[in-house]
């Protein structure tokens, strides 16, 4: 991948690389990774005749990091998305997003439908706001029972920073592995206190893992050293903002654009909805091309099944 450039967008810059010529498509990462997540996916899009673009995303790595929680709010974030896609496009560009990527892609492509002619996401399915905001569904199911859940934990400013950022390295490499198709069963805890820290529990893998080498979280942590944990973070913590803004915009909540879903067979995420995606997403996605379940995958899509990842992507890009 070429080297980052800044590219002005919604009164912040972002780090992005830049590849290829031809229709674009934006990848937005997700939590806690960088554009670097996405390093399996850009030379084949390239080849298949793409304009590729991998931003990291506000707060993360070189981009900008506003300080406040707000600034990192769904009403926000999308317009760097579309600031993007206006400075490298004369034409509708297509949006795909993995983990809090994901949101963020569906909801610029909600937001934005004449800039963003389809989109896809990976990991986490879309759905439209609910009667109650996530948060206040988690406090409910786990906080109130006494339970520990990571989205929880992560809204008090600066405790989980101060956890996470205490060895950037260790604590990447114990998130990337208990979240990933390599890890054993209850490699994520399930059963720990509320208040307990997030990283309790969690093994250290011994490196490489087939799809994360010491030099792969060498160049995450470098990145997370100079970003911090802040501004990843924030984003978590805007959950009843964002609810209350997506349940009052006036645009369809129903995506209309063509649109993909992937995921692993082993990705704690889905846990998190009752509905399986194939059969949540046709009642929320009006022109669905494909939902495809990866065997033995976790959380880190792209990075676990770059071959499965990047053949499905570009048959379902050549419908468009």
């Amino acid at each position: 991948m070429t080297d980052k450039s800044f590219i002005e967008t919604n009164g912040i810059r972002l780090a992005t690389r830049i590849e290829g010529d031809g229709p674009l498509v934006i990848l937005v990462h997700g939590f806690p990774e960088t554009a670097y997540s996405w390093r399996k996916q850009v030379s084949p899009l390239v080849e298949a005749g793409y304009r590729v673009c991998v931003p990291d995303v506000r707060g993360y790595g070189n981009s900008d990091a506003p300080g406040a929680v707000s600034a990192y709010a769904m009403e926000v974030m999308p317009r760097d998305f579309l600031g993007l896609a206006q400075a490298l496009s004369d034409e509708p560009a297509v949006i795909v997003g993995h983990d809090w990527g994901a949101p963020l892609a569906w909801n610029t492509a909600r937001l934005f439908p004449e800039q963003f002619r389809a989109v896809a996401g990976l990991s986490v399915p879309y759905a439209p706001p609910g009667d109650v905001a996530p948060i206040d569904l988690y406090h409910k199911l786990f906080t109130d029972k006494g339970r520990f859940f990571y989205q929880v934990y992560f809204q008090d400013e600066g405790v989980a920073e101060a956890e996470l950022e205490a060895d950037v390295e260790d604590s990447l490499a114990k998130f990337y592995y208990a979240w990933s198709g390599d890890c054993p069963p209850n490699g994520w805890p399930t059963d720990k206190p509320h208040g307990d820290p997030v990283l309790k529990g969690l093994p250290r893998p011994d490196l490489p893992l087939p799809w994360l080498t010491q030099g792969d979280l060498d160049s995450y942590a470098a990145d997370f050293r100079t970003s911090g944990f802040r501004g990843p973070l924030n984003r978590y913590r805007n959950q009843r903002e964002d609810h209350a803004f997506l349940k009052a915009h006036p645009s369809n909540p129903i995506i209309q654009q063509p649109s993909l879903f992937l995921y692993g067979d082993r990705d704690p995420v889905l846990t998190m909805f009752r509905t399986p995606p194939e059969d949540l997403l046709p009642k929320t996605l009006a022109d669905l091309r494909g939902v495809h379940r990866l065997p033995g995958v976790g959380h880190w899509t792209q990075q676990e099944a770059p071959d499965a990842v990047n053949k499905a992507l570009i048959d379902w890009l050549a419908t468009l």
